[in-house]
């Protein structure tokens, strides 16, 4: 088997910025296409009203997530500095205190934490800014263009994030695109405890990691592995990743931290003795993990099944917002979902939105991408003058393919409780039953 996923498409693993010479829309890791006025298109139904919109998205870029053995030594001597962007966290009240990362020079495990004064993981200055563009440009659809929301402010959106603090400082830089006055209110954001959260995702379903187990254990997965083998052997040389079993796995390790430094122009990292990682290595890493993407939340046997039990909880959730908009609009005409929040954003993570795109439907024609930094998915509810509501989808800022582009509110929300297992929580938590009712050991090995 060849891993060949997307190898001749333009993608963007350096710059924030698209060249001008790509189409707008081009796939850009570091920071993803979305909703703007530029090239906003408006749906065919020219008579319809914007009563409703849900977009959930990723965060935007960040350090590196995952580090190495040695990551003093493959850093630049400068190493990654936050320092421009302080975050505050302090109680109501009391001292308006912010962090500042730093590495004493005699810690006895420093080497294995970059110089400077990032966390792993952290929004960067860079990735600020291309939130707080981000927030621009959806507050100039809909406001500036639809006038579809008069204002910024609670009683019109409704943001949700994961408890990671990376989603929650992003969705202040989208606030603060939207309306700059937000840096001078306070905003509650909705999220939920660390060990049940449906937006990472993150509650237990033991059921889930025996399809993760048997989508592993397929001819496809191993064959890829084994194709790849001279490159894992040269990344670990390098790098000092050999004796690290995470890193041998899957190549997400191995993304996350080459286009973490790619996107803000870092080199990729060179060890004391001289060895670097090239280039043609990185594009390899970049092709291999949009096919293990793709495979794992869409197109191996187990997809389908490994997506609703490891997101079942998020779709029942966007079901029942869905579902309140449909009843308030029952008898309301116009009016419909004007007594509850007219924007719901969600800002997640990569696994947040592969699975969504991948329960929807989205990875059907040509497959799914590792979702960018930024990515997003807008989730638009009309309603057309004979008083019946619809449903488009846009995503990366583009509307999606038939029939998404305009399906009925009531059929799109059947199709979101499809993706809700029945009794989920007994299904994660008995996997020989799961396991055994499904046969999925024994499905196909594409």
């Amino acid at each position: 088997m060849q891993v060949s996923f997307h190898t001749s498409i333009p993608s963007i693993y350096n710059s924030s910025t698209t060249p001008s010479h790509l189409p707008w829309n081009t796939y850009n890791y570091c920071n993803a296409p979305h909703i703007n006025a530029g090239h906003y298109v408006l749906p065919n139904a020219s008579t319809a009203t914007l009563v409703f919109v849900a977009m959930v998205m990723r965060h935007h870029k960040r350090t590196p997530d995952n580090l190495y053995p040695s990551e003093h030594t493959l850093n630049p001597s400068s190493g990654w500095n936050c320092s421009d962007i302080p975050t505050y966290a302090y109680a109501a009240g009391t001292a308006h205190i912010f962090t500042e990362t730093s590495v004493p020079p005699d810690h006895p495990f420093g080497g294995s934490v970059w110089a400077g004064t990032c966390r792993a993981g952290q929004v960067t200055s860079g990735g600020l800014q291309d939130a707080v563009k981000h927030g621009q440009d959806f507050w100039g659809v809909y406001h500036n263009r639809l006038a579809f929301v008069e204002r910024v402010c609670e009683e019109e959106i409704f943001v949700r994030t994961s408890g990671e603090l990376r989603t929650q400082v992003v969705a202040g830089a989208m606030l603060y695109g939207m309306d700059p006055n937000t840096a001078k209110t306070s905003w509650r954001v909705h999220t939920q405890p660390a060990n049940i959260d449906s937006l990472v995702p993150a509650y237990a379903c033991p059921a889930a990691g025996e399809l993760r187990s048997a989508a592993e254990s397929t001819p496809a997965w191993k064959e890829h592995l084994v194709q790849y083998e001279p490159l894992q052997r040269r990344l670990d040389n390098t790098l000092g990743t050999g004796r690290l079993v995470d890193w041998h796995s899957w190549y997400d390790h191995f993304f996350d931290s080459f286009t973490a430094r790619t996107c803000h122009l870092h080199p990729l990292p060179c060890n004391a003795t001289g060895g670097c990682v090239t280039q043609e290595d990185a594009a390899d890493v970049f092709t291999i993990g949009d096919w293990e993407y793709n495979y794992l939340f869409n197109s191996a046997p187990q997809a389908r099944e490994y997506v609703r039990l490891t997101y079942g909880v998020f779709f029942a959730e966007l079901a029942h917002t869905f579902r309140r908009v449909l009843a308030s609009g029952s008898d309301m005409g116009s009016e419909i979902a004007h007594t509850q929040h007219k924007i719901h954003m969600y800002v997640g993570h990569d696994g947040s939105m592969v699975r969504l795109a991948s329960g929807l439907g989205l990875g059907g024609v040509n497959g799914l991408r590792w979702p960018a930094m930024g990515s997003e998915i807008v989730i638009e509810v009309w309603h057309t003058s004979e008083d019946l509501p619809f449903v488009r989808v846009l995503y990366e800022g583009s509307p999606v393919h038939p029939p998404l582009d305009w399906m009925p509110l009531d059929q799109f929300v059947r199709l979101l409780e499809g993706l809700v297992p029945e009794d989920l929580k007994d299904a994660c938590m008995q996997p020989e039953k799961w396991v055994e009712k499904n046969d999925i050991h024994n499905r196909g090995t594409a």
